[in-house]
């Protein structure tokens, strides 16, 4: 079985067209999300997790909308807490302020899976849904499975949904709600997505890697 090390040495960085300061690195092989087959495991560690490039990309999110819109609470999914945050002070440079929130600031909260795999919230964070205009943060998209998962959960709570935002997405919109990123997929030279019985390294014989997903992954 390959050494951690020896996948790591087959990444390739790419950088966003809308910033040099603002990279994604690509790993190529076989690997499973939950919904897919994909042929490059989109690695955003890094934008996630330190602070010069979590804000370089919340700043590249924040340009995709403009002050019309209204913003109370973003929903950060896949450990994107940090780049919400920022994505927050953004969006607030850029006077798309709350309207609602009675301290007039933007709530950055995250939401629980539960067993059945559905978005919910516990009754301490319902008051940043309820009523609210929401921006849902995702890491990445391929299937936009998570995201109807998530707007399904927004509308039991009662949330309106502002709009939706993925560091990365091969997708442009979901039930009609456009999906603004920061990278796409023709960010990634040859990048596919298949479904499992459709995947042609599978029909090739081709072991899986690892199983994937906006945390991370883990090796098979």
């Amino acid at each position: 079985m390959e050494d951690i090390n020896i996948m790591e040495k087959r990444q390739m960085k790419f950088y966003s067209k809308d910033s040099n300061a603002a990279a994604i690195h690509a790993l190529p092989g076989h690997f499973a999300t939950s919904h897919s087959h994909i042929n490059y495991y989109i690695d955003i560690t890094s934008l996630k997790t330190r602070i010069n490039e979590a804000k370089e990309v919340a700043r590249v999110l924040a340009g995709k909308f403009t002050s019309h819109m209204t913003v109370d609470t973003i929903v950060c999914m896949d450990g994107t807490e940090i780049i919400g945050a920022f994505l927050s002070e953004e969006l607030e440079k850029r006077h798309i302020m709350t309207t609602i929130n009675q301290h007039k600031t933007v709530y950055v909260v995250s939401p629980e899976i539960n067993a059945n795999n559905q978005v919910m919230f516990r009754d301490n964070l319902k008051p940043a849904i309820t009523g609210k205009h929401v921006l849902l943060l995702l890491a990445t998209t391929t299937t936009g499975v998570t995201i109807r998962r998530s707007l399904e959960s927004l509308q039991y709570y009662g949330g309106s949904v502002a709009g939706v935002v993925s560091v990365f997405s091969t997708i442009k919109e979901v039930e009609g709600i456009p999906i603004e990123s920061a990278f796409e997929e023709d960010d990634i030279p040859g990048y596919a997505a298949y479904k499992p019985i459709e995947c042609p390294y599978c029909k090739n014989g081709q072991r899986l890697e690892a199983m994937v997903n906006g945390f991370g992954y883990s090796k098979l």
